[in-house]
C-alpha cells in the first residue's frame, strides 16, 4: 500500500478531523502522531494516511483546501520509519505481556 504524510501545526489540529471524517478518506489506515512522541522538531502533528489511490487523492486534495502541508517523498519517508519504529516497540512491549 501507498501512503501520504501530512504536517499539522498546533494551532490547526482540528483540521484533522475534518480531513478524516470525508467518507472516502475515513475508510483509509489513519495514524496521528505528535512530533514530541516521535522525538523530532517542531511543535506539529502528522497525519499518516495510507491506502487506495482513490483514497490518497481525495486526502490530498482536502488536505491542500484545508491547508495542509503534506511532506516531500524524503521527510515522509523519515517521519514513517519512526512511525514504524513507535508500532513495533508496542506490538514488542505486548508480547512481552502474553509471555
Amino acid at each position: 500500500m501507498t501512503y501520504v504524510i501530512f504536517e499539522v501545526k498546533s494551532e490547526d489540529t482540528g483540521k484533522i478531523n475534518r480531513l478524516i471524517k470525508d467518507d472516502i478518506v475515513s475508510r483509509q489506515s489513519i495514524l496521528t502522531r505528535d512530533s514530541n512522541s516521535l522525538e523530532t522538531k517542531g511543535d506539529v502533528s502528522y497525519v499518516k494516511i495510507e491506502g487506495s489511490d482513490q483514497g490518497l487523492k481525495q486526502a490530498k486534495k482536502l488536505a491542500k483546501e484545508l491547508g495542509l502541508k503534506k511532506l516531500a517523498q524524503k521527510k515522509a519517508q523519515y517521519i514513517n520509519e519512526k512511525i514504524e519504529e513507535q508500532e513495533d516497540s508496542a506490538a514488542s512491549g505486548m508480547g512481552m505481556i502474553f509471555d
